[in-house]
């Protein structure tokens, strides 16, 4: 696609994983390595990555909202990325910057796919026309038990469980599948980290797997790992 081919000079990196696996712990973490490198970068998320995807984001994660139909859930998280998109990841890797983003095109494959049922071919579709065509040049999927990753969502969340949280059991087991099975669909894009290990060990892993990935120039060096 044109678009990812003007994309070249800045670096897309996702997170990826099931509710309460420590993703957005991770992606804080190499923003804060990047910062000490001095490495111009954005750090962003979705849903709710711009002013507009916030609106929508309150609207897929309030659990009040329990009329919200499947495919008006994958077209909301298609508008807010296509939103995103533009406003903010195409701009930042154009100037060169790298994008750190909790969540991108690979979470609606998943929850909206291969949890929620709806058409593969219907939400590939989507994510072409939303995108552009870009693609994360690495994603950091981190993995651990349903149980463990509920556990600890459950634990940090005092204003109590979004709409995703409150899904059953089995909804979130087909997610953790759902995941695995597209890193081993994708392997030289995605990276498994072992959730359950503790910050430092899981970010001394995404480090070295960063290193392998850039041009030694780039590598982050051990000092990007506190």
């Amino acid at each position: 696609m044109k678009d990812r081919e003007n994309m070249k000079q800045g670096v897309f990196i996702t997170f990826e994983g099931i509710e309460g696996c420590g993703k957005s712990t991770q992606a804080k973490r190499l923003g804060k390595s990047l910062n000490r490198m001095g490495i111009p970068h954005v750090m962003t998320l979705e849903p709710g990555g711009t002013a507009i995807g916030r609106n929508m984001r309150r609207v897929l994660l309030d659990s009040r909202n329990k009329a919200l139909t499947p495919l008006a859930e994958l077209m909301l998280y298609a508008a807010d990325r296509a939103q995103h998109v533009d406003e903010i990841i195409k701009p930042a890797l154009r100037s060169g910057k790298w994008v750190i983003c909790d969540r991108f095109s690979d979470a609606t494959v998943v929850y909206q796919g291969a949890a929620r049922g709806q058409d593969g071919k219907l939400i590939r579709l989507l994510n072409d026309v939303v995108t552009g065509g870009i693609r994360p040049h690495l994603t950091f999927l981190l993995d651990c038990p349903v149980e463990v990753g509920l556990r600890r969502a459950l634990g940090r969340n005092m204003k109590g469980q979004d709409r995703f949280e409150k899904e059953a059991l089995s909804f979130h087991h087909k997610v953790r599948k759902g995941y695995l099975d597209l890193a081993r669909k994708n392997q030289k894009r995605f990276v498994i980290l072992d959730a359950t290990a503790s910050r430092k060990e899981i970010e001394a892993e995404m480090i070295r797997h960063l290193n392998r990935f850039l041009r030694p120039k780039t590598c982050l060096n051990k000092q990007g790992v506190q």
